[in-house]
């Protein structure tokens, strides 16, 4: 589907876009009902992998921070914080390093949170379980007048925010970090949760070349701005050169917009029967990175691990 035919049919826009849309009912059932899905009792089993509780001589990579960066021309006017993290010892003067962004990083990278990405890479690094790799946790832009910008950077199945990351973010840390990331697109991840984990996706589908591996936790892949179509999607388009790792659980989120377990479930399946190397954790958590922080590591190992293993390795 081009962007015209896209927009055409409205699928650009949110029921949240509409007047009094966030809070409709229909039913008797509303969008707000996601809020019980934030904390479950199925989370309460999930606790951060033993890799995010770095050894006390394990060293340390360096995180910077930049807060209200407004370098976005993509989406011009924005303003947003993100951190770069980089390895221990790092050297730019050495091979260009693998390249993981985040979107909504400051969840994934909070040191008391349910990931702790930044301890996580230390770990991997020390035990030589993954090359040098640059992290950007980026949040999405704010824009005064414009509540939804989150869902419109995050929920639109266009080729909008891997251009931001392309043309705006990635060359501002490459200026950074003073050397350029890999191009290898099997050492390039892209993650996120919920709308980051939809947006994560089609960064990776519209451009495969930039983005190998895609990790989503608990991705919306419903109906809020067209991600619903992704299972016919990936169904009926020749298969793309990703690697793709997909988590939810049976308390995800239930609401108007869609079911996020089965749209998981539906977009795991149709990557499977399209050929993908994919593979689905379906736990029983709600809409939250309690689970995802659980198995982080392993996801890792599995999305870096060489081609040549089987995909269900």
């Amino acid at each position: 589907m081009d962007t015209k035919t896209y927009e055409n049919l409205g699928l650009h826009r949110s029921m949240s876009d509409e007047p009094g849309g966030g809070g409709r009912e229909v039913n008797g059932r509303s969008n707000r009902e996601i809020q019980g899905a934030l904390s479950t009792p199925g989370d309460r089993q999930y606790h951060p992998n033993p890799e995010a509780f770095r050894a006390e001589e394990t060293p340390r990579g360096r995180v910077t921070s930049h807060r209200d960066w407004a370098g976005a021309r993509v989406y011009p006017g924005t303003l947003r914080d993100l951190w770069i993290y980089t390895p221990p010892a790092f050297d730019p003067k050495g091979a260009p390093p693998a390249l993981m962004v985040f979107q909504d990083g400051g969840g994934y990278l909070d040191r008391n949170g349910p990931v702790r990405a930044a301890a996580v890479f230390d770990t991997m690094t020390a035990a030589d379980e993954m090359p040098p790799t640059v992290g950007v946790f980026v949040m999405p832009g704010r824009l005064e007048g414009t509540p939804q910008q989150r869902s419109i950077e995050y929920d639109s199945v266009t080729d909008a925010y891997v251009r931001f990351l392309m043309e705006d973010l990635l060359p501002f840390v490459e200026d950074e970090i003073g050397c350029k990331l890999t191009a290898d697109p099997a050492w390039r991840t892209i993650c996120g949760i919920s709308s980051g984990g939809i947006c994560a996706f089609t960064a990776a589908w519209f451009r495969p070349d930039a983005f190998g591996r895609v990790l989503s936790h608990c991705g919306s892949f419903t109906a809020i701005r067209g991600g619903h179509n992704y299972p016919y999607l990936i169904r009926s388009t020749p298969r793309k050169p990703i690697r793709v790792w997909m988590q939810s659980g049976t308390a995800d989120a239930d609401i108007i917009l869609g079911s996020w377990p089965q749209a998981n479930q539906a977009v795991a399946a149709s990557l499977e029967f399209a050929g993908y190397d994919v593979k689905f954790v379906f736990g029983e958590g709600g809409h939250s990175l309690a689970h995802g922080g659980a198995v982080f590591a392993d996801a890792l190992r599995w999305l870096w691990r060489p081609s040549t293993e089987p995909a269900g390795g």
